[in-house]
């Protein structure tokens, strides 16, 4: 039998955090909420809440490289940092994956999709938390 997946999906930003979560086999990532930020407390208050729901054993977190030549920019290094943060808060360990593009993608979905408006950024940080997820259950 295959072991249970638990993973949550971050798409990290200044002012929101978009989550997923997947199902137990590891292969649908769905959306699940985003997280307004305020401060870092808090910010983890409402992360372990999600950790304790779904029983989450790891954080994967969108890592923003450079378009043009895949290598970490100033922007992906704040993002390290914090990513770090949040997983010795949470005491759980961290995957990157390449997040390249999903906020893009994201609004290209919501739009065809029509469920909801292609100008929701809440909703734009939540699907791009599934496509990370989902690119990482795919890898």
């Amino acid at each position: 039998m295959k072991p249970r997946v638990a993973a949550l999906g971050l798409d990290l930003g200044r002012r929101r955090i978009g989550v997923a979560g997947c199902d137990g086999l590891g292969l649908l990532a769905t959306e699940l909420t985003t997280i307004k930020r305020s401060s870092f407390a808090q910010d983890i208050e409402a992360l372990r809440q999600l950790v304790n729901e779904r029983q989450a054993t790891v954080l994967v977190i969108g890592m923003p490289y450079r378009l043009d030549d895949g290598t970490m920019g100033k922007q992906a290094q704040r993002l390290e940092k914090l990513a770090h943060r949040i997983g010795s808060a949470l005491e759980l360990p961290i995957e990157f994956v390449d997040e390249r593009l999903s906020s893009i993608e994201a609004e290209e979905l919501l739009r065809t999709s029509r469920k909801s408006s292609s100008q929701d950024k809440g909703a734009i940080d939540r699907k791009a938390a599934a496509i990370i997820l989902q690119r990482w259950l795919d890898g």
